[in-house]
């Protein structure tokens, strides 16, 4: 059950292992998208590469959201009801990776599943913005994580990168592909300021 923590606000634990579940569902069911190969030779992994170079990428994904969540709802003391549904919004987002995932990844990274990936990634990044947001003001301007996040300059560079990306996919979708590579690059270099808040 859902504890009770100071002020009548609810500790983190429920909405935690909620949010594992949900992550470790959209991992299964994308792996579940990758068709077995007719044939047993390598070249008959030729046809399935896109498919799974775009699993990859979103395995890549899922795996930096739920290690910041985890990160964050560990320097988070109590979240309250706005914080839950900004919670749920973010999952949503999050949830159709597989479809988007599946969409590029048949379609050979084409334009317009290239474009809606970048929406659907553009649309996390925001959602996760706001669960940040809600998370400060549930807790005071002077918690932990405030002080970690500081002015998030990577969080706003990603959003700038996506804005940019979608675009462009019409026209370039390689170049699009690249800038999600880019980005995804950039969260997987080790981010230790809530670490550091939490140890010191």
């Amino acid at each position: 059950m859902t504890e009770i923590g100071v002020g009548g606000m609810m500790q983190t634990t429920r909405m935690e292992a909620f949010s594992d579940g949900v992550m470790a569902i959209i991992i299964t069911i994308m792996v579940l998208e990758l068709k077995v190969p007719h044939g047993e030779e390598l070249a008959a992994l030729w046809p399935l590469l896109p498919v799974l170079l775009s699993y990859v990428l979103s395995f890549v994904y899922v795996g930096i959201y739920w290690n910041n969540h985890h990160h964050m709802l560990h320097a988070t003391e109590h979240v309250s009801g706005s914080v839950m549904w900004a919670n749920l919004h973010l999952l949503f987002w999050l949830s159709l990776f597989p479809f988007v995932t599946g969409w590029m990844g048949e379609n050979h990274f084409g334009a317009v599943p290239t474009a809606l990936y970048g929406v659907v990634l553009l649309m996390a990044a925001m959602a996760y913005w706001i669960l940040v947001s809600r998370i400060i003001a549930a807790n005071g301007a002077e918690s932990q994580l405030t002080r970690a996040i500081g002015s998030d300059r990577k969080g706003k560079l990603s959003v700038a990168l996506y804005a940019v990306a979608i675009p462009v996919a019409v026209y370039l979708p390689w170049l699009a592909q690249a800038a999600y590579v880019a980005v995804a690059a950039m969260w997987l270099i080790p981010d230790r300021r809530i670490e550091r808040q939490l140890t010191d």
